[in-house]
């Protein structure tokens, strides 16, 4: 009721809704005047709203012909709005951010790299276990979305980043065969969160 609300006010005249002389262009432009600027969630419950009041409209014989399928779509595509990447200069500030000094820093040195090299996404790194880098082939066995595995190549300054961090910043006290584990105790493997 809410979304169709301003509609149906475009409809009022004295006193009196009118429908009658609706028309296929008055509904299109009521769509183009209300949907821009929001989020594509709030466009599609709006347009749905409308072409289920057209629907109804029609039914009730309060307008002739329906206009439920003049009621454009909201072009709301799943992956329209990607995140953009860093340009070289940010990411070479992101990455120098890191203290390699520190195990911290030797940890979140090694994950923003295979983040940033290899596109991984934050849980295939979370989930990155010892079994899966098989260094003398200088390949990472990672199992991404639908518990695919795939065989990534392991380039030689993420193997070094992620050695430095295995050598000198990974706990003696870690927990299980996770790579990537918490700074503070209990070290247990790092969440996708995290």
């Amino acid at each position: 009721v809410d979304c169709v609300r301003p509609f149906v006010a475009t409809r009022a005249h004295a006193d009196a809704l009118e429908f009658i002389d609706l028309t296929a262009a008055d509904v299109t432009a009521f769509v183009l005047a209300s949907c821009p600027g929001r989020a594509v969630g709030s466009a599609k419950l709006i347009v749905c709203a409308l072409r289920s009041l057209l629907r109804w409209l029609h039914l009730t014989g309060t307008v002739p012909v329906s206009l439920a399928a003049a009621v454009p779509s909201v072009a709301g595509r799943r992956l329209s709005d990607l995140p953009k990447g860093l340009e070289p200069g940010q990411l070479r500030r992101l990455l120098g951010g890191c203290d390699r000094r520190t195990p911290p820093g030797r940890r979140d040195y090694a994950i923003m790299l295979l983040l940033a090299r290899l596109g991984l996404r934050a849980g295939e790194v979370a989930r990155l276990s010892l079994d899966d880098i098989d260094w003398r082939h200088g390949e990472l066995a990672i199992l991404g979305k639908g518990n695919r595995a795939e065989r990534l190549p392991l380039p030689a300054d993420v193997g070094a980043a992620i050695a430095a961090y295995l050598r000198h910043g990974r706990p003696a006290t870690a927990a299980g065969r996770s790579v990537f584990v918490r700074v503070h105790a209990p070290h247990r493997e790092l969440t996708t969160g995290g």
